[in-house]
């Protein structure tokens, strides 16, 4: 994964995805604190509890397909306005994950745009200030509308799951997608 100030450094002959850029993930993550996160009323933080959590609530931002089949199981009328793949993720002990998250949070924290606190054995992932507003700029520009409406989705439908339930629900759904491949395969 390469920051975008470094493109430069690339050979001109090679095409560069979006998703090997650092920023493109960090703002992907800043928008899914921001709309799938929960403010809290005494201080307006918003945030999300719990790496599992994020990492779930992410997977179903990122596979649509498999958030619409996750919504007609449970019997939610709601449907993904993405269509396809976002971004790829692998499976991991704890369901579908993706193994630049730490690197990314590392990255949103040094830059003060998310805090990340330890309480017991979970992470609280909150946007600071500054933060906020960078989400609520990025969430402004038209090529991020489609991500934005789809983390609107999932917040509504999953949102209210802990982060146990999540993962539980996924290997519950897509045994053969997620559970049944080998730790580190891609997830298709």
């Amino acid at each position: 994964m390469k920051s975008i100030r470094n493109i430069g450094d690339a050979p001109a002959g090679l095409p560069i995805a979006a998703d090997d850029l650092l920023e493109f993930h960090a703002a992907r993550l800043l928008l899914l604190i921001e709309f799938c996160g929960t403010t809290s009323r005494s201080d307006g933080v918003t945030r999300i509890d719990g790496l599992t959590k994020m990492a779930k609530l992410d997977f179903f931002v990122r596979y649509p397909q498999f958030f619409d089949v996750a919504c007609k199981t449970l019997g939610l009328p709601v449907e993904s306005v993405a269509k396809s793949v976002e971004s790829s993720m692998i499976r991991f002990h704890y369901g579908p994950w993706d193994d630049r998250y730490y690197h990314i949070l590392a990255y949103l924290e040094s830059k003060g745009l998310v805090s990340i606190v330890k309480d017991n054995n979970a992470f609280k992932l909150a946007l600071t200030d500054t933060g906020k507003h960078a989400a609520q700029e990025i969430a402004k520009d038209s090529s991020y509308e489609t991500l934005v409406e789809q983390m609107k989705q999932v917040k509504k439908a999953l949102g209210g799951k802990p982060g146990s339930t999540l993962k539980k629900l996924i290997y519950q759904i897509f045994d053969k997608e997620v559970g049944q491949r080998s730790l580190g395969e891609s997830i298709q």
